[in-house]
Formats: structure tokens, C-alpha cells, sequence
């Protein structure tokens, strides 16, 4: 009987068989490794591809608003030795208020002297101050006006008015190139256009590049564009003054206001709300509101804030509020989040050693979450410090030649100044501008972003 079984056994198994199933096997799941291999290495390839390229876009973005911008922060200017001439400034003494005199009275004799220092030529004493420079050109006083933009004479004016010991002396002054003249220097207008098709004159022309050349107009770091207000009158003397306090006046109230509602929302939906169905509607809809186009809530901020509350249009307190509406959400949920994040053995632990809910949470949650909601908050706050569409709603577009004092006065933000300049009709000498401005606006959003990773890092608590 062992002997039968054995011999059909022997009939049964064949090495050789076996032997070529092994391989064929070996080969099914080499050629199964080998082609998850070249997926898995496909996809190694596509993904590192698509980091290169969106590195590639994001260093031509860059680059290209570097490349524009950059050289605005440089303008075509003079330094002139101006000689307050006594007998072109011929005024009398600024009035001082008499005893017995009504403030009335006085009134009147201060603004007949301000009318006197407003007929004074002060285009002459910068054009001396040219001439002192270079005395062979003293035969083109007429062109000389058009180098220098036009708000110089009244920044000389306002200089005698605010200090009158100045008639008589004489006081090296650095006068900005006329807009013109800069964009004609800077080569950003065709030489070889004819006369007609040109902006500024023939003589001003030659004039302006024979002063170059001579070294008496150079180019120079505009320290205006962020001491300045914007201005359609002067277009040289633009800047970003007026627009960078509205946004500051902004971010202010939205700190203010966005952040302390947010986090305190987040942390009793999160660690106090009974869970039912009113705060189930509740967290729907500020997920909802998350998404919403930031229009939407320019079109709310002018219903309720201008329309029925009567607020001061083209206001940062108005602008301020309609951020911190769009804000809210996006602190709410990322707060939400980090609390979520803290493991519930914290809780577990606080709360089995006697400690309350509410000592719980802001004795031992809270600080943990902290580098979390730090961070959403400011994330939060860099957002909406590059909004635009909600400010044009509520009138921050229009022309405000003023750096505001207060939240109350009219202003306009960085986004909007940007927004302005690049529709201005003098492009050759704004397209810069807008760059220069678009540089510093992504210089505090960068910042922002910068602080919020470096307050991550340092409140952060590894359990």
C-alpha cells in the first residue's frame, strides 16, 4: 500500500514543474514591483515637477514686481542752494495777536499776510538756486520751471510761513524732478517718438539731460513716497503716506475687534456649547461665511455701517469693522482647531485633580493652543490687510490728498493706493510706483507671516 502511494506522488509532483512555477511567480511579482516602482517614481517626478514650477512662477512674480518696482524707490531730483531773496519775499512780519484785538480781528490780518506769502515767487527763488548751479543756463529761466514738479514752491512757502527767520538765508534744499523729467531720465519713454508725440518740450529735453550729465540732477533714494500722500496736482511727490495709516488705522480695529469675538466664540463652542442643534446650525454657518467672497461683506458694511448707521464714508473705522467681519470666521475656525488639537488627557487630568471647566480650559487648554490661535489670528490679520473689493464698496477709493489723524478721517489702504495707481493716465511714471507700492505691501504681509511662525515656535509645547 506505501508503496502505490509513493509512486503517485512521484507521479504528482514534478520539480521541473515546480521549478517553472516559482519563476513564473518570481517574474508575476517582480513585474508587479517594477511597475509600482515606476509609479511610485512617476509620481516622485510629477510632484517634484509641479514644486519647480510653481517655485518657477512664484520667483518670475517676484521678480518682475522687483525688477518694476525697485527703481521707483529711486528719483531724478536737485539739490539747489535756495536763497530766500528778501526782495522777492517781501512780506511783513508774521502777525502776532495785539492786546485789545478781537480774534476776529486778528483773524483777518493773518490771513491778508498768508494771501501775501501765497503772491510771493517762489518758482524764482528754486530757479536762482538752479542757475547758482550751472550760470550758463541762466538765458532758459522758462524751461528751467518745467524741470521741478510744482508742489516744490509750496513746500518753500509753507517753510517761510512755519519759520520766517528763514528770509535772508540760505538753505541747500533737495527739489524733486518734475514727473516728467524723471520718466524721461529714467528711459521709460521712446527717445526717438517725434516732438508731438512727446511730453515734455525739446528744450526741457536737452536741458534736462545736459543737467544730468553735468551731475546737477541725480538719481536719488525717494524718501517722499513714504512720508507723502497721495497727489494729482504732483504727481512726483505721490506716496504712500495717507495709505499706510488707513491700513494701520484698520488693523488696529480689527485686532481689536476680530480677534478677542473670534477666540472667545471659538472657545465656548468648542470646550462650553452643549452640542444640539441650534450650535450644529451655528458652526454651519461660520463655515459658510469662511467661504463667502469678500465682496459680500463690502456690500453689508455699506448697507448697515453707511447706509443705516450713518457711519463717515471712506473711513478706516468703517473699513476696520467690514474686515473684521470678513475676519472672524477664519479666527473662529483656526481657533476651534487648535483647541481640538490639545489631546483630552489634559482636560481629563485637570479635571480629575479638582480643577473647574472653566480652569481647565484657561489654565492648561488655552495655554497649549496658544501658538495655534497666534497663529490664525495674525494669518487672519495679513488677510485682511490685502482686501480690496470690500473697501471700494464703502467709498475707500476715492482721492484723499491727507495722511489720516484719527480712525474718523477719511483715508484710503495699501490695496486700494495700488489699485488707484495702476489706472492713473501718467502710466510710465505709476506703473513703477504701483510695484514700489505692491513691494511694501508684501513686505508687512511677509512680516505678519514671519511673526506668526516665530510666535508659533516660541510658545510651542511638545507633549
Amino acid at each position: 500500500m506505501s508503496t502505490t502511494n509513493t509512486s503517485n506522488m512521484d507521479q504528482t509532483f514534478d520539480p521541473h514543474a515546480a521549478a517553472e512555477l516559482r519563476e513564473k511567480r518570481k517574474k508575476i511579482i517582480e513585474n508587479s514591483l517594477a511597475k509600482r516602482h515606476r509609479k511610485e517614481n512617476t509620481f516622485r517626478v510629477l510632484g517634484f515637477s509641479a514644486v519647480v514650477t510653481g517655485l518657477l512662477f512664484v520667483v518670475l512674480l517676484f521678480g518682475s514686481i522687483l525688477a518694476k518696482g525697485l527703481p521707483a524707490f529711486w528719483q531724478s531730483s536737485m539739490t539747489v542752494p535756495v536763497f530766500f531773496d528778501p526782495s522777492i519775499v517781501n512780506v511783513g512780519a508774521k502777525p502776532v495777536q495785539k492786546e485789545g484785538e478781537s480774534p476776529a480781528q486778528f483773524q483777518e490780518r493773518y490771513i491778508a499776510w498768508q494771501t501775501e506769502m501765497g503772491m510771493v515767487d517762489w518758482d524764482a527763488l528754486i530757479v536762482n538756486g538752479i542757475i547758482a548751479k550751472d550760470p550758463a543756463i541762466a538765458s532758459q529761466r522758462d524751461d528751467l520751471n518745467s524741470l521741478y514738479t510744482s508742489s516744490e514752491a509750496y513746500r518753500l512757502r509753507d517753510m517761510v510761513m512755519a519759520d520766517p527767520s528763514l528770509i535772508g538765508q540760505k538753505q541747500d534744499l533737495k527739489i524733486l524732478a518734475d514727473a516728467n523729467v524723471d520718466v524721461w531720465l529714467a528711459g521709460n519713454i521712446d527717445r526717438s517718438l517725434s516732438d508731438e508725440q512727446q511730453q515734455l518740450s525739446p528744450e526741457v529735453r536737452q536741458l534736462a539731460d545736459k543737467l544730468k550729465a553735468d551731475g546737477v540732477i541725480t538719481n536719488s533714494f525717494n524718501t517722499e513716497i513714504f512720508k507723502n500722500p497721495d497727489s494729482r496736482s504732483s504727481p512726483a511727490t505721490s506716496g504712500l503716506a495717507g495709505a499706510f495709516m488707513g491700513s494701520l488705522f484698520m488693523m488696529l480695529i480689527v485686532i481689536i475687534i476680530s480677534i478677542p469675538i473670534g477666540v472667545a466664540s471659538a472657545i465656548y463652542l468648542e470646550e462650553f456649547a452643549p452640542k444640539n442643534w441650534i450650535t450644529d446650525v451655528v458652526e454651519v454657518n461660520i463655515n459658510n461665511l469662511a467661504a463667502v467672497p469678500s465682496i459680500v461683506f463690502g456690500l453689508l458694511g455699506a448697507a448697515i455701517f453707511i447706509g443705516w448707521m450713518h457711519m463717515p464714508l471712506s473711513a478706516p473705522v468703517v473699513g476696520g469693522l467690514v474686515l473684521s467681519l470678513m475676519t472672524l470666521p477664519t479666527v473662529i475656525i483656526t481657533t476651534r482647531a487648535s483647541l481640538k488639537a490639545v489631546p483630552p488627557s489634559i482636560r481629563q487630568a485637570a479635571l480629575g485633580l479638582g480643577a473647574s471647566r472653566l480652569q481647565t480650559v484657561f489654565h492648561h487648554v488655552l495655554p497649549l493652543a496658544l501658538p495655534g490661535i497666534l497663529t490664525g489670528a495674525i494669518i487672519g490679520v495679513a488677510q485682511a490687510l490685502g482686501e480690496t473689493a470690500p473697501l471700494l464698496l464703502i467709498g475707500m477709493s476715492a482721492f484723499v490728498a491727507s495722511v489720516p489723524a484719527t480712525p474718523l478721517d477719511q483715508s484710503t489702504a495699501l490695496p486700494v493706493q495700488i489699485f488707484l495707481w495702476q489706472g492713473n493716465e501718467l502710466r510710465n511714471f505709476f506703473e513703477g510706483r504701483t510695484a514700489a507700492a505692491i513691494i511694501v505691501l508684501l513686505a508687512l504681509m511677509i512680516g505678519l507671516n514671519s511673526l506668526a511662525i516665530w510666535l508659533r515656535k516660541k510658545f510651542e509645547v511638545r507633549w
